[in-house]
């Protein structure tokens, strides 16, 4: 679900340099981004971590074993039975998955290639006219980066085919295996205890959208909202000079929003909310499943837990400058507050209780209802009544 976020934070920048084209390129209308540039791009960032032809054979079916192995244990824990994961199962390398979410993006951003004309606001005319020059470079090199970036961190990825691409029966997993085996390598992990970890964290968001096929509606339809703020929104340019003036604060860690955050409306504000909330219940819910199927298997188990707590406090200035400037820190968040609100629920409901999420978006947590559990239970348990349903747990 890495990709979601990051396709969030790439639309507010192609948003930017599409109104300065408009603007400043009345008589020449480029692309917003240039998709072939900015794979280069990414590519230069990840030359070197290719597997072979018949290394991607092997790992591939490696891995569906691995799933394989997961789907009747997290079956047994969840108690629901979609079709197998293992069928679309695929080990790739860094530029595999690379062009695999290049077109998800380019699906995602396509809209914001045809914004329409905004009024004329003379005050900004100047530095609009300057930033058109820029616009497209900039925001090629922005997906570039990102891109590249994310191939070089992303393990596994349920790719559950977005917006408007051709549908399929079930979802995608891919398992970038040259960062699977560099992180073995960095914090001394069982290779293959670490890869069924993997592999049940992975497997389980094939169970949350493939049992439940209105997630991903859901979910696709938050995305469409969200280009459409983007291309009726006439301030957003506005919002850019008063975040630049808060990028100090926002560099030294002080600003309670990301910078990414401080570009948005309220009702995008409003929107992003939403967003978070479902990816952090679709992650913490995964995470949560990993680990009561995962420490009763593995044998190695709490060495994989702690090696990576360790890591993920270690980040480097660097990576923490990235993560608060792009919104990738809010993505660990959700792992932490969704896992949270799974295991809360659990442990003071049960596991029927936490399940209710997946009954339909109105059962779907808010934000401020994952950082209290015991809120949203109060109000499923008044709808479940109002509706007169049995409450798991109630007598």
């Amino acid at each position: 679900m890495l990709i979601l976020g990051a396709l969030v934070g790439a639309t507010v920048g192609a948003w930017v340099g599409a109104r300065a084209r408009d603007y400043a390129a009345a008589q020449s209308r480029p692309r917003v981004i240039d998709w072939e540039r900015a794979r280069t791009v990414a590519i230069r960032m990840n030359a070197r971590s290719r597997l072979s032809a018949s290394e991607r054979v092997t790992l591939t079916r490696y891995y569906r074993s691995l799933v394989e192995r997961a789907v009747p244990l997290i079956a047994d824990y969840t108690g629901e039975t979609p079709r197998s994961p293992a069928e679309h199962v695929y080990a790739f390398d860094r530029i595999d998955w690379i062009d695999a979410n290049l077109e998800g993006f380019a699906e995602v951003l396509r809209p914001l290639e045809t914004l329409p004309d905004l009024p004329r606001q003379p005050a900004l005319r100047l530095g609009l006219l300057v930033w058109g020059r820029l616009s497209q470079a900039v925001a090629t090199t922005e997906v570039g980066l990102l891109l590249g970036y994310l191939a070089r961190r992303v393990l596994g990825q349920y790719d559950l085919v977005l917006l408007g691409r051709e549908p399929l029966a079930a979802g995608r997993l891919y398992f970038v295996e040259p960062n699977v085996a560099w992180l073995e390598r960095v914090l001394r992990l069982d290779g293959s205890d670490f890869r069924f970890w993997l592999a049940l964290h992975e497997t389980t968001h094939a169970f949350e959208f493939e049992a439940h096929p209105w997630l991903r509606d859901y979910v696709n339809g938050l995305i469409h909202d969200w280009v459409r703020l983007l291309q009726t929104d006439t301030e957003a340019l506005k919002r850019v000079w008063q975040a630049a003036r808060d990028l100090p604060s926002v560099v030294r860690g002080e600003s309670e929003r990301s910078w990414l955050e401080l570009l948005m409306s309220p009702e995008q504000q409003a929107l992003f909310q939403r967003l978070q909330a479902v990816m952090a219940l679709i992650e913490g819910y995964s995470n949560h499943v990993m680990h009561v199927v995962g420490r009763s298997i593995i044998p190695t188990y709490w060495a994989i837990v702690h090696q990576f707590e360790r890591r993920q406090q270690q980040r480097s200035p660097a990576e923490q400058l990235l993560a608060r400037l792009t919104g990738l820190d809010l993505k660990l968040e959700q792992y932490r507050l969704g896992e949270a609100f799974a295991d809360h629920v659990v442990q003071k409901y049960g596991h029927g209780m936490l399940r209710i999420v997946w009954e339909g978006p109105d059962y779907l947590p808010t934000v401020d209802e994952l950082r209290a559990p015991d809120r949203w239970v109060e109000r499923v348990g008044r709808r479940r009544v109002a509706e007169d349903v049995p409450v798991p747990g109630s007598h």
